[in-house]
């Protein structure tokens, strides 16, 4: 699986961030999208799926074709 972040989408919505709390976090910083793991396993991958279709601007995609 792979995925892929755009910043420039991400309004910081936190939607991922409830979807898959250990894959996921928001930057105190900057307010957009901070991926946690660069490793995405059958554990962390439904709620990946979901954080994707969840995101309101579209900020997330995933490749389920890749690991």
């Amino acid at each position: 699986m792979n995925l892929k972040v755009d910043l420039a989408k991400c309004d910081g919505y936190a939607n991922c961030v409830a979807a898959a709390p250990g894959v996921f976090d928001v930057s105190d910083d900057t307010g957009k999208v901070i991926v946690l793991t660069d490793r995405l396993d059958e554990e962390s991958s439904d709620g990946v799926v979901e954080a994707v279709r969840d995101c309101p601007t579209r900020a997330l995609s995933v490749d389920e074709g890749s690991s």
